[in-house]
């Protein structure tokens, strides 16, 4: 399989092609060498809660309940940074990395029919903004019936650097739209899982929600250093999602 120039396959270039077939999609794609940081948009608390008092309301049995769920756990990372800090080192790690490729927490997604485990991360917050917003508030809340005024949930956005040739997209989304179809992956899944099964590192797109591009990376070993960014509120509203950086103060509308 290679990855040619447009201009190389008078096949695909020609004036009034009408559209690719996902393998003259393959025959067209080229590379993007990308080496920077990638946004990263997760569920978070911006205050820490306990997670085992609702088991006991007895202190004790909650250190308990942690040593064991630091001695059973597998170990996803490993660090060559002093012992003192590579809890914290650990945890920032998985949260904002590792957690997608965990075989528990694989799902579908527009890249993949859940069968393996996919990262994305895009080129700006506010584009994770639009993507997040997008699939809590028509996912989620839909789906679970919670979609109602005033309904609230915290994120947090976390810097990741990403070092990969990935393979790009976006030169060929006016001849299959279907890459960036705003509700069916009937298209996508199956380019995704191609990529998965052969070892590519990844892939770049466009935005379905805006006109950032977005980064589906494969393989975690492209990754590293997360950093966090900042705090999000996302709030329904109206019939859209006010997002706050501030506590109070809406920054964004999605």
């Amino acid at each position: 399989m290679g990855f040619r120039g447009l201009a190389a396959n008078p096949r695909l270039s020609r004036p009034g092609a009408r559209g690719l077939s996902a393998g003259a999609l393959f025959d067209a794609l080229r590379l993007a060498d990308i080496h920077q940081n990638l946004a990263r948009n997760i569920v978070s608390l911006r205050q820490s809660q306990d997670l085992f008092d609702d088991l006991s309301p007895n202190p004790q049995d909650w250190n308990v309940a942690i040593r064991h769920e630091l001695a059973t756990r597998p170990k996803p990372y490993t660090s060559d940074s002093p012992a003192i800090n590579r809890p914290f080192e650990e945890a920032i790690w998985i949260e904002a990395v590792a957690y997608p490729f965990q075989p528990p927490n694989w799902s579908t997604s527009r890249f993949s029919d859940g069968s393996f485990g996919i990262w994305y991360g895009a080129d700006s917050i506010e584009t994770t903004v639009h993507e997040t917003a997008w699939h809590w508030r028509n996912g989620l809340l839909a789906d679970a019936g919670f979609d109602r005024e005033g309904v609230r949930i915290e994120r947090k956005v976390v810097w990741v650097r990403g070092d990969a040739a990935l393979v790009d997209f976006r030169p060929e989304i006016k001849r299959m739209p279907e890459l960036v179809h705003p509700t069916s992956y009937a298209a996508t899944q199956p380019i995704g899982k191609r990529l998965h099964r052969e070892g590519f590192p990844g892939l770049v797109s466009r935005s379905a929600r805006c006109d950032g591009h977005i980064f589906g990376i494969l393989n975690p070993g492209v990754l590293s250093n997360p950093v966090q960014a900042c705090w999000l509120s996302y709030r329904l509203e109206s019939g859209r999602v006010a997002v706050e950086k501030e506590t109070g103060v809406d920054w964004l509308e999605a």
